[in-house]
């Protein structure tokens, strides 16, 4: 059963989907295997609009088959474990793969051991998650009847930072159109300091959660979950800070605060996937160690990392992985053809589309010192900045990008 290829991914997400079209693009004769699992691959930026009611959960949605590039060898099985010496990945049940060179982008997984309580209430009852279950959270928005309801997430890293957020404001939204606003405090609970770290943005949003009348807790450590007496439970930190306080019922336990809830929304805590922490490939974190600039691995020259399972520091986003693609690319073809690095660096740059109401969004564009670096192409589209709320950006994020994401990014043209 096992293969050699010239170039092994291990992914079938937007990183690998992409990586091997434009591998492909660069040389149709590439040989090049993928290994993926999975039936399906969806758009996950939608979810979030799905939570909202505004966005078809079976349009995010399409065959695995359907988005593989013509000529790559899917190999639909779990990779299992490295042996970068050999150069080599063992997989679940098609035995071991080799290769000359090797693309990680099997993209981040769920912990819920680290929020002790969450496993058991996720997706049921009033807890809900865009990420996991976005059908759920519409019907949770939904059915909200008022009292508190609860926006946070967990202190690790988590795809599309915003997200959190974005559905605090259409939900918000949503609560006022359904009559439930005025019985209801809306409440976002945080590890960071700030609403968000790029100063443009942060006043802008920090304008929406006045305007919106929401509570801000900052500091807030997510610690464990009660969901049978629905209390979130925090630790504080240093940065700890409230902004536009409503009374809300808080419990106490030792050093750490409940808040009760009537509904809660969360992002789930994540983590690379085990095969990947136990691997000789992470750093202390255990996200994958790679260079920031070329995405290439720091111990191991033909292997390259892509994606959410990266440790890098910037935001894990799908337009994080557009500007990465073609870097990796451009250095494993250069190596292939003519033994060499290319001089291409990935500078960081992420992307969140913070949608801040129904047909209204701010976007964040950033690099990683933290510059606010709008994408040039959005003069064309008449926004003139990018860090105020606008309708177009909102077209852009519910018309533009799925398309551009299914017929463009995943056919390895350039966006």
């Amino acid at each position: 059963m096992s293969s050699h290829h010239q170039v092994l991914i291990i992914g079938g997400g937007t990183a690998g989907i992409m990586a091997a079209a434009q591998l492909l693009k660069k040389n149709k004769k590439y040989s090049i295997g993928l290994i993926e699992p999975a039936d399906t691959h969806y758009y996950q930026p939608a979810w979030t609009l799905v939570g909202a009611g505004t966005y078809n959960f079976d349009k995010t949605a399409k065959p695995m088959a359907s988005v593989m590039p013509r000529g790559v060898h899917w190999i639909k099985d779990y990779a299992t474990a490295f042996d970068p010496e050999k150069n080599t990945v063992s997989t679940k049940s098609s035995g071991d793969h080799t290769y000359d060179y090797l693309v990680v982008a099997p993209g981040l997984v769920y912990d819920y051991s680290l929020v002790p309580g969450l496993g058991e209430a996720m997706d049921k009852g009033v807890v809900c998650s865009v990420y996991t279950d976005p059908k759920h959270a519409w019907n949770v928005i939904k059915n909200f009847k008022g009292g508190t309801a609860l926006f946070t997430q967990p202190t690790t890293p988590i795809k599309c930072g915003g997200a959190p957020q974005k559905i605090m404001y259409l939900a918000e939204s949503h609560f006022r159109k359904s009559g439930v606003r005025k019985q209801s405090n809306v409440v976002f609970a945080t590890s960071g300091g700030v609403i968000f770290g790029i100063p443009e943005i942060k006043k802008t949003l920090m304008e929406v959660n006045t305007k919106k009348d929401t509570h801000l807790r900052f500091g807030h450590q997510l610690k464990k979950i009660d969901g049978e007496n629905k209390i979130a439970w925090y630790a504080l930190g240093d940065n700890q800070s409230e902004v536009n306080s409503k009374d809300i019922k808080i419990s106490k336990d030792g050093d750490l605060i409940g808040i009760h809830y009537d509904m809660l929304h969360t992002a789930p805590p994540s983590v690379a996937p085990k095969f990947i922490q136990e691997s000789p490939l992470v750093n202390d974190a255990k996200w994958l160690d790679v260079d920031q600039y070329t995405m290439q691995h720091k111990k191991y020259s033909n292997i390259f990392g892509l994606g959410d399972v990266c440790g890098l520091p910037t935001a894990k986003t799908g337009a994080a992985i557009r500007k990465q693609v073609p870097v990796a690319v451009d250095n494993i073809s250069l190596l292939i053809e003519h033994a060499k690095k290319g001089n291409m660096a990935y500078n960081g740059y992420s992307s969140c589309p913070l949608v801040t109401d129904y047909g209204k969004m701010v976007l964040a564009e950033f690099d990683y010192d933290g510059n606010f670096t709008p994408d040039p192409k959005l003069k064309r589209m008449l926004i003139s900045d990018s860090s105020k709320e606008h309708w177009r950006l909102w077209i852009l994020k519910k018309y533009m990008l799925p398309y551009l994401y299914w017929n463009k990014m995943l056919k390895g043209k350039d966006v």
